[in-house]
Formats: structure tokens, sequence, C-alpha cells
């Protein structure tokens, strides 16, 4: 589950200050008039501690003197990914206490100093300042029980989703499955635009959007039908494209808003599997194999790495137990735990698994790189898979979740965010843990894919794609300059 709103922010060129040699001493970086001393690793190094006025100005140096050409397109991401950290991190010190107050109104000083101290206000120390999280104050009342308990019948974001607690809907699909072994299956329309602001673009330039659009997954998402676009010319990815879309463009006019939208219908199936802990046998090299599931095993750099840390971390979760279904429900179990909250924009964060496992919270796609790597680490496969979910009250949202496989039942369904249910029954109590309700769009089988056709520039969102991406030739438009709307609804579900 996601919760991704941006506010407009003008930000400057990137600086290049006088005194840049007294700045590279003082931040740790050693000056030299040229600069084939300078690298990517020590520009990274720098964006890490928050030296991004020494950064810059190490870019810029290098960008002017053209020197190591081949990194020209990682040192322009950093200069992107810091100008996208300070659009997260805005909050001053003294400005957070009043944007605490808008949940807490009785919050104080001394309570931010105990919030602080117990890790549960994200910032970033940025050129020697400390700036918040700009979601820190709506964050806190997810992680700590103590906040949201002082707020005025203030409901957690994941209070208001039907299906993330025991429902009339996941008796219904187990019921289902174990009496006739087939599928609880809903068909929706689906209407989703994108707008881009007006003259965010010149006028008569040319705006190319990518929507994401749904994948043809038997068994799981079927009978996809597009009934318009618009514009009505378009090019529509290939059924094989692990992140799909629908690309169109839309020449630029002076005040006016570009638009982009499509239209279409799917059938999204349960699935429900019974799983006999006894019958899961660890998985032989044989037939990892034979499976092609060796992808789904291994480390993936940046977001899937088997740091000592979190080696460590599977350890204490794992502890003794060699059963995989079991070692697959301790680590479930353990990131279920890990309490949901908004999240900052994936392009901001170098390793989103130890991210997750360190930050004291994660939202949906964090929680799931996390257990993807876990359970990787402990020969499980385990795969990425993302769109938007439904509910039969209405509720919708951009959300991530996973497969995992397990011999002899193959890939199953994870969604570790929907976690472990509230029921004395196992088939509901870990229902997400080899089962998915009916309510889901997929549009991604895997993540930090390519385009179909390719896009030129950066993207805004590096990981998934589910509110789309624009670009013109000037570059990339992040999302402070076009909007999205996702309109849904159920359908008749069309004959076989």
């Amino acid at each position: 589950m996601k919760d991704t709103k941006h506010s407009p922010v003008n930000l400057g060129k990137l600086a290049r200050p006088l005194a840049m040699a007294i700045s590279m001493l003082s931040t740790g970086v050693a000056h030299s008039s040229e600069t084939s001393g300078y690298s990517l690793a020590s520009v990274r190094t720098q964006v890490d501690q928050g030296n991004y006025q020494s950064a810059k100005s190490v870019i810029q140096e290098m960008r002017d003197n053209e020197t190591n050409k081949e990194d020209d397109s990682a040192l322009e991401f950093e200069a992107e990914r810091m100008r996208r950290i300070e659009m997260e991190f805005t909050l001053k010190p003294e400005e957070l206490l009043g944007s605490i107050q808008r949940y807490i109104p009785d919050a104080t000083e001394d309570d931010i100093a105990k919030w602080n101290a117990a890790g549960l206000l994200e910032y970033k120390i940025i050129n020697g300042e400390r700036r918040y999280f700009r979601k820190a104050a709506y964050n806190l009342v997810h992680i700590s029980s103590e906040a949201a308990a002082r707020t005025n019948d203030y409901r957690r974001f994941t209070d208001k989703a039907p299906l993330y607690h025991l429902h009339p809907h996941h008796a219904a699909v187990v019921d289902t499955h174990q009496q006739t072994k087939a599928p609880l299956e809903q068909r929706f329309e689906v209407t989703y635009s994108l707008t881009v602001d007006a003259d965010a673009v010149p006028a008569g330039e040319v705006v190319r959007a990518w929507l994401p659009f749904p994948q043809e997954i038997s068994g799981r998402q079927e009978q996809i039908a597009l009934i318009s676009s618009s514009p009505a010319k378009n090019q529509l990815a290939p059924e094989t494209q692990a992140q799909r879309t629908i690309y169109m463009e839309r020449t630029a006019e002076k005040g006016v808003p570009t638009e982009f939208s499509v239209r279409y219908t799917f059938n999204s199936l349960s699935r429900f599997t019974d799983i006999e802990a006894n019958l899961v046998k660890p998985l032989s090299n044989q037939a990892a194999t034979s499976e092609n599931l060796a992808s789904n095993l291994a480390e993936r750099a940046p977001h899937i790495q088997f740091t000592p840390e979190l080696r460590a971390l599977s350890e204490r979760i794992v502890g003794n137990e060699t059963n995989p279904y079991r070692i697959a429900q301790k680590l479930f179990n353990y990131v279920d735990q890990i309490p949901w909250a908004g999240a900052r924009e994936y392009s901001t964060i170098r390793n989103i698994s130890q991210y997750a496992a360190q930050a004291g919270h994660a939202d949906c796609g964090q929680q799931t790189l996390l257990l993807i790597t876990l359970m990787r680490m402990n020969g499980i496969p385990a795969r990425w898979e993302s769109g938007w979910e439904f509910s039969p009250e209405g509720f919708d949202t951009m959300h991530d979740w996973g497969e995992f496989y397990l011999a002899p039942y193959g890939w199953m369904p994870m969604d570790v965010t929907h976690g472990v249910l509230d029921s004395e029954k196992d088939a509901e109590r870990w229902f997400y843990l080899g089962g998915l309700d009916s309510y889901r769009l997929i549009f991604n089988t895997d993540y930090s894919q390519p385009f179909f056709p390719a896009k030129q520039h950066f993207r805004s969102e590096t990981v998934d794609s589910q509110r789309g991406e624009v670009e013109w030739r000037g570059g990339n438009l992040y999302f402070d300059q076009w909007s999205y709307n996702m309109d849904w609804k159920p359908v008749e579900a069309a004959a076989h």
C-alpha cells in the first residue's frame, strides 16, 4: 500500500561555491587542481553523507572538464537524486512541532526530543542542517501507538483498507477454492488518466507518456480488453514486457494542460493454496535449474543484496528451522511486524531492502523487497509483483506484493503488507502467504525493467511502474509537474 502525493517545489540550479577548495577539505574530499582525482564513488559518498554542496560542485567540475565520460549518466542522476531528496526532506526543526500538532494538538518540544531519541522522526543532515521528512508527522502516528493514542480519533491509513483485516471475502475465497478448486473472479473497468501541468513543457513540443497497462497472466489476470485511449494513437507494450505500459504522444499547447488517458476491462482471479508443511522440501540444485529459478534466488543490486546486517537478521529470525514453508512463515511474520508508513520516493533510496530493515517503518514495496531478499537468502525463490488493489467497499491504492516458490506447489502469491490475518483458522490466518484476493490489478511482474518504447530520460519512479512516466526532449517530467487519477468499477464478468 502506498500513499504518495507531491507538492510543487522550485529548486535552483546546481551550486558552484567560490570557496570550493575549502569546502572539499571541510567535507573530507581531497581537492586537486585536476578533476581526475574525482570519481563517481566519491560523489556518492558525499551525497550519502549529506554534503550536497560539495557533491554538486564536484559533479559540475567533472562535467565542465569532461572527465569520466562513462560516468556522465550516473553523475547526472546523483545530481537528480539530491534534488529529489531535498524535495522529500523539507521540514526545518522549528517547523516540526506545528506539523505534528495537526495530528497531536498537545504535542510539545519535549515530546519531539523523546520521539527523536526513539528514532521515530525520519530526518537527514543536509549541508550541516537537519531536515525532517515531509511525512514525518503523518508517519509518527502510524509507527507509534503511543502517539496515535493522543490523536483526535485519527485513523491510520491501514485501518481504512477493508482487506487488511479479516473480511468475508477471505472466507469466500478459501471456501470456493476448497470446494470447487476454482477461483473467485471479478471483472473491472478502469479509466486511468495522467495530466501534465500547463506550460510544464513549451508549446509546440511533443510530450511522451507511458501509462501503466495490465499484464495478461493465466489464472491471475485474464481477458484484458483495451476500450479506448486519448489520444487514440498508441503503442501497447507486448505481453512479455515485465513492466507493461501503453505509450502515447501529444503536442503541448500554451496555457493548457496536456492530458492522456486509457480505458480497459480485465478479470481478476483469486488464489489460494492449502500448503502442508510436511510435504515441502528444500529446493535441490537440480530442481532450481530445471525450473529456471536461479535468478529468483540470487542477489540483484542495488535493492536485493545479502548484506552482513541482513544475514544476521535472517539468522535471528529463522533460528534452527529447516522446513522452507516454516521459514517462509517466520520471515513473513517478522516483516509483517514492521509498521507501515508513508514512503520516500524509491529513487532516493540506495538499497530498499536494507532501508526497510533499519528505518523502523516501511511501505508495501519496501516490505516486499525485504521479504524477497530474506527468502532468497534462505533458498526460497521469490520475485516482485505490483499494480493497484481495490476492495469490496470501494477502497483503492497503488500496491506492491510478490510471489514465492515452494516445491511441490510452485509459484504462489505473498502479500506481507496485508500480512497475517487475525483468525483461528490457519487457512485464513496465513491467507496472504500462498493466496491473494480477487481485487488486484497487475501491471508489473518485475521491478526496474525497461519500457516499450524505451524512455530517453531518467524515470521518476526507478523501481515501480504504477502512476506512469512522462518526458519531452528537454528531459523527464517529475511528479510535481503532473497528476494522475484512477477510476474503477466492477462490471459483469465476461463469459469464457
